[in-house]
């Protein structure tokens, strides 16, 4: 009949096998796995960029855009970044970063602290609560 003993769990006591087609059983296998990695959900992350000096305005205009990052259900970086001689104000930065934070206690969490990597600053905010999309 062409088919072939193909063993499903050798774990179980006794091991349990099938006569099936074997070329079969792998596609399904495969359409199984693509399946559900297209079930997954993607983890996007959005990046925001301030310097060390940033002016209230612009703050407030990076501010509702991360809010709407985070309602969408994504992940914000948020990084100050410093050039030249501005590396001085690593404390400004810093502040810069908690307030962000503090701002957006209501949408997001803190996942990772202000950390200083080279010439930029980065804090990592993620969603509370993911708004599903129609």
């Amino acid at each position: 009949m062409e088919l072939d003993l193909v063993m499903i769990s050798d774990k179980a006591d006794p091991p349990v096998c099938k006569i099936i087609d074997y070329q079969k059983f792998l596609y399904q296998q495969k359409k199984k796995q693509k399946e559900m990695k297209a079930n997954t959900q993607k983890v996007v992350i959005k990046e925001i960029r301030f310097g060390p000096n940033t002016d209230e305005h612009d703050y407030n205009f990076k501010l509702k855009h991360a809010e709407n990052f985070l309602e969408d259900g994504a992940k914000v970086k948020a990084y100050v970044f410093f050039k030249g001689r501005s590396i001085l104000f690593k404390e400004q930065g810093e502040i810069l970063l908690l307030r962000f934070a503090q701002d957006l206690e209501e949408v997001g969490k803190v996942e990772q602290l202000p950390r200083l990597e080279g010439k930029r600053m980065i804090m990592i905010i993620s969603s509370k609560g993911v708004k599903k999309k129609k």
